[in-house]
């Protein structure tokens, strides 16, 4: 689907609210219920082919399950593709053009919370390899999430690298972990044009009020595929006769699935 039209929702004067899938059957499912466009849940993704989240998934699996999801949606598709799988810029660039050809108008790529040369060089990598073909890039800096910085250090840091990317290539910046909105005002008007991203998180003010202090996306990360498989294994149990288990959580899961 049009890159432009997915690039067109980040400015419709209302809050993008990008639900996120894991495989085919919940991004058609996602879409069913309304959703003007798809993301991927890059750990949702790698469970489901049966890897832990980080960074671990193959780049060929990754692009399967992105053409299983191209091939039956008709609203764009955006993937969490994590730091590229790779650390040679020109490879993700390579990679990032197959993603393209498989029809995607959008992707997440990381910082991992590193020297953010090392994002800023995989960008311009990306932007040589498609030579001019349209695809939205959310940069994805992990400083809230990861712990690196808090308070102005943390806005400081985060406007900072959000620069860095929008000179190398980015169109957005997305910020996970981010949720006072005196701290997402204070991004969002430090970053020009460039539209911002925040995650749910608990805590996280109401969709009109962060939208009131200038974040223009909201991703659900993880919590519809954490809800999904934990609501399996408590129907499986239920269905056996079987105490109910321990409740599956992101560290649970991603060490049930480590190889």
């Amino acid at each position: 689907m049009s890159a432009s039209r997915f690039r067109d929702l980040h400015h419709t004067g209302s809050l993008l609210v990008l639900p996120n899938a894991w495989d085919a059957g919940s991004a058609i499912a996602i879409q069913h219920a309304g959703a003007p466009a798809v993301a991927t849940t890059s750990a949702g993704v790698a469970w489901a082919c049966g890897w832990a989240d980080g960074d671990q998934l193959p780049a060929s699996e990754l692009l399967t399950s992105v053409k299983r999801m191209t091939a039956v949606l008709r609203v764009p598709l955006s993937a969490d593709i994590e730091e590229g799988c790779s650390h040679d810029p020109a490879e993700v660039g390579r990679f990032v053009e197959s993603l393209v050809d498989a029809g995607v108008a959008g992707i997440n790529i990381e910082d991992a919370g590193r020297d953010p040369a090392e994002l800023a060089a995989k960008l311009r990598a990306i932007r040589a390899a498609l030579q001019g073909r349209e695809l939205y890039i959310n940069a994805r800096t992990d400083i809230y999430l990861r712990g690196i910085a808090s308070g102005d250090e943390a806005v400081g840091e985060v406007v900072r690298r959000a620069a860095l990317f929008r000179e190398a290539g980015a169109d957005g910046l997305f910020a996970p972990g981010i949720s006072k909105l005196d701290e997402i005002r204070r991004v969002a008007g430090s970053i020009g044009d460039m539209p911002l991203n925040v995650m749910l998180v608990p805590g996280l003010p109401s969709h009109a009020e962060i939208y009131d202090a200038g974040a223009r996306r909201l991703s659900a990360g993880i919590a519809l595929a954490l809800d999904a498989y934990a609501g399996a294994a408590k129907g499986a149990a239920a269905f056996m006769g079987k105490p109910e288990p321990d409740a599956l959580s992101y560290p649970l899961l991603n060490t049930l699935l480590r190889r």
